[in-house]
């Protein structure tokens, strides 16, 4: 072959590489995907329970209907912490989720908020 005409592509090793490092990142996906949906219902649900009503018993019970709806187990209406600023209501949380990786390896997700 001349100079010119090299061939080109992928070998087999960069194949293998590349294709374990995807199925590495669609496994992950695949675990912090349905925590990452559940602290965006958590949200939506804090948002609506800060407008619930003006004791924290109501905004409590308010959060408890809708994570038994949007099928929210991380946190309960006893996991928030409600205060008062300049006379609004805000609601707000914080947890932490642990996925399992592989042996003693663990990925810990931390998620936080406050309503609107």
């Amino acid at each position: 072959m001349s100079h010119g005409q090299r061939q080109r592509g992928i070998t087999l090793i960069g194949l293998l590489f590349w294709g374990a490092v995807i199925a590495i990142g669609v496994i992950l996906g695949m675990q912090i995907v349905p925590d990452w949906q559940e602290s965006l219902s958590i949200q939506n649900a804090v948002n609506q329970a800060a407008k619930a009503g003006p004791t924290v018993g109501d905004i409590r019970t308010k959060f408890d209907k809708m994570a038994e709806v949007d099928y929210i187990s991380s946190i309960a209406g006893r996991d928030l912490q409600i205060t008062k600023v300049n006379g609004n209501v805000v609601v707000s949380y914080a947890y932490q989720k642990e996925i399992h990786l592989v042996g003693p390896a663990y990925l810990l997700l931390k998620f936080s908020g406050k309503s609107h």
